[in-house]
């Protein structure tokens, strides 16, 4: 099992599923300043150039919530991916919220603070981008209300992708103006497994 990234990156979600699941795997890290995410050997892992990248044997899988969802099927005893019905719609309904409601609007603050080039960058998009944040973390934590982690007492994939958002926000310094959520992000940087993933992406 190979992981591709750089970082801190969306990568991180991945050493963390793997370290919660207890398996052997490698870390490749790219050098973005040497172009490496964009060389043609990696472009023939994951062509649009990003992180990560899983290869297993043969199967190569990029988008974090595909390879965490991937990883938690896989390996069932991990109870990364829920199995019963009901249940696993949940783990499908917040791993959405987490890419598409949470996450969007500090990905659209780091893209206008160092990612786009200067001249496509909007300043004042912050503003907005901080109104979106503060609605996703009000509706985070009537979900988090009495529960320890996001589906109930079993942590799961979608706690990985929602906790690496709250851990984007607090080192982009957006507020998160909720004791709940704070303490969930506590509970959730506080993980041995995020610590373990965190030091083989600094170490190899």
């Amino acid at each position: 099992m190979l992981l591709y990234g750089l970082g801190p990156s969306r990568s991180t979600r991945i050493s963390w599923a793997l370290e919660e699941i207890g398996i052997d795997w490698q870390y490749r890290k790219l050098d973005s300043r040497k172009g490496e995410h964009r060389a043609e050997d990696y472009l023939r892992i994951n062509p649009g150039g990003k992180v990560p990248a899983l290869v297993d044997g043969e199967f190569i899988l990029t988008e974090s919530m595909a390879i965490i969802t991937y990883l938690g099927e896989k390996y069932p005893a991990s109870k990364l991916v829920p199995q019963g019905l009901e249940e696993r719609a949940n783990y499908f309904r917040w791993s959405s919220f987490a890419v598409s409601e949470l996450e969007q609007p500090l990905w659209s603050i780091g893209k206008h603070k160092f990612v786009l080039p200067k001249e496509y960058r909007i300043a004042e998009m912050k503003r907005t981008a901080l109104h979106e944040f503060a609605m996703a973390v009000d509706l985070l934590e009537q979900g988090l209300k009495g529960r320890e982690f996001i589906l109930g007492d079993v942590f799961t994939g979608a706690d990985i992708l929602l906790g690496h958002d709250l851990i984007w926000a607090r080192g982009f310094d957006v507020p998160i103006e909720s004791d709940t959520v704070n303490a969930y992000a506590d509970r959730m940087i506080a993980r041995p497994a995020l610590v373990r993933g965190r030091e083989k992406e600094v170490n190899g």
